[in-house]
């Protein structure tokens, strides 16, 4: 079988014209392939960017192409080599194919967004999950795997490391009916929603002694924000629930099948990650100039100080939205007298650095999708009124070992305002035995896609260990700006 190699017809495409220039980047190329250190696809990215901006390159000191970086400048800087034209970057003539699940339910912007997604000259791989949506760059469902120094601010989301966290109890699921006003009255305690909500009592401020909120301007700047919104959710289709999990037999070894009381909540970092999103997000989109459909997956590197700058931010913000999660589920749960038998949680806003299946080192982006590696546990809700799951992944490599991240929206917020019916909203709940405290039309049941839908599109990537059925919601008041 014949070996894999890089064309010279392929490098004189991407701009290795001159002669010397030409056996140089082959000789790169090629040893890299040879060698099993990259992928075909990952030397092109990085060959196609090294000739646009070498800077990052010539920086990188244990890089494999610091070399030919600097080969690029001597070149340029002798009129040997034309100039990157305004440092634009080109898109790739068709999108990389990438794996669709639930297609027949994604609306055609979210495809459109995803294929200009998998034309940028940095991308690996990608997929898209049934519960896929139009955002902003990456649509809202999208998995995206980038050169492995290339992260998309936009891509992680605006609000940073948003997530999904449940605590198990070891009271049966019908004490959400039988304790329904305590249960209610916890809620209104110890939660705090609101674009400016703020918190006064605190259960565990541990995570501010950590050294990184003085690593950058940026952090020190939003540190007593943060500290002051410890514990609190947001608005938008952030919420903390009560409800009644139905767990398998079997699906814990240490934990009986049965029903359980649950408490599930869902929100992200807070302002404190939503400044940081539109901080580097601008910053990216001036740094990486791209055509106009793709501006807003502008990437920094991570050989640069800014892209250092911002890896370090999102993994602080990641850390804090977890912290913030259990500051509610621990309040919650010291007040109820009644230690978690578990607790699970995840991430559904962030990128990870990771290897495909070819053994490429990339960046994996997930944008409003689940990890679901395999035994890796994640939660998918449904709506206020539509049952969550618990799962545990399967490691599919065709999702990018990815899940949805819940149901997906089927209208728009304003939509929802337009075309719901406030009594056929509040019957909805009535027949599923819901509790609702705050929110509006455009959270309603009716804004969603269909839970059994997206789950049904989804067998290969997760297995399904215990139902999470809603009982008493809170949400943020209405009229609340959305900030998910």
């Amino acid at each position: 079988m014949e070996r894999e190699k890089i064309s010279n017809s392929e490098l004189t495409a991407l701009g290795f014209a001159p002669l010397k220039l030409l056996v140089s980047s082959s000789r790169v190329a090629n040893g890299l392939l040879k060698e099993q250190i990259m992928g075909k696809r990952e030397i092109i990215s990085h060959l196609g960017n090294l000739l646009s901006n070498p800077e990052p390159y010539l920086h990188d000191r244990a890089g494999k192409f610091r070399n030919l970086a600097r080969e690029v400048v001597k070149l340029r800087k002798n009129g040997k080599l034309p100039a990157a034209a305004n440092q634009q970057h080109t898109l790739k003539n068709d999108p990389l194919p990438y794996r669709i699940f639930g297609a027949e339910g994604i609306e055609a912007g979210a495809l459109a967004q995803m294929n200009t997604a998998m034309q940028l000259p940095v991308s690996v791989a990608g997929a898209l999950m049934p519960d896929a949506h139009q955002g902003y760059g990456l649509p809202i469902g999208g998995v995206l795997a980038t050169r492995a120094d290339a992260i998309i601010p936009y891509a992680v989301g605006v609000d940073i490391a948003c997530r999904m966290c449940m605590s198990i109890f070891e009271l049966p699921g019908e004490a959400s009916d039988t304790r329904a006003e305590e249960l209610r009255k916890l809620l209104l305690q110890h939660t705090n929603f609101g674009m400016g909500g703020e918190t006064a009592a605190y259960f565990d401020t541990s995570l501010f002694d950590r050294p990184e909120w003085q690593e950058t301007k940026q952090i020190r700047a939003l540190k007593d924000k943060a500290y002051r919104q410890l514990g609190t959710s947001g608005t938008g289709n952030h919420f903390v629930e009560w409800g009644e999990l139905e767990l398998k037999p079997g699906a814990f070894p240490d934990l009986p099948g049965g029903n359980y009381l649950a408490l599930l909540s869902h929100s992200g970092s807070r302002g404190f990650g939503g400044s940081l999103a539109a901080y580097y997000s601008d910053l990216a989109m001036k740094k990486t100039d791209l055509p106009k459909e793709a501006r807003h997956l502008a990437w920094l590197d991570l050989q640069t100080e800014e892209g250092q700058e911002y890896w370090i931010a999102m993994n602080l913000a990641g850390d804090y939205a977890s912290a913030n999660h259990h500051e509610i589920h621990n309040k919650i749960a010291r007040a109820l007298h009644a230690a978690p038998l578990l607790r699970i949680e995840n991430h559904h806003n962030f990128a990870w650095k990771e290897s495909l299946a070819d053994g490429t080192k990339a960046m994996v982006h997930r944008k409003g999708a689940t990890p679901a590696g395999a035994g890796v546990l994640g939660i998918i809700p449904g709506s206020m009124t539509a049952p969550g799951f618990l799962v545990r992944g399967k490691g599919e490599v065709s999702s990018l070992q990815s899940a949805a991240h819940g149901a997906g929206r089927t209208m728009s917020r304003s939509a929802a305002f337009k075309t719901l019916d406030r009594q056929a909203v509040k019957a909805e709940l009535a027949r599923h035995k819901v509790t609702l405290i705050g929110s509006d039309l455009d959270e309603a049941p009716m804004a969603y896609k269909d839970i059994y839908r997206i789950m049904e599109a989804q067998t290969e990537l997760v297995d399904v260990l215990a139902i999470f059925r809603p009982r008493i919601v809170r949400m943020a008041n209405p009229k609340e700006r959305p900030e998910d």
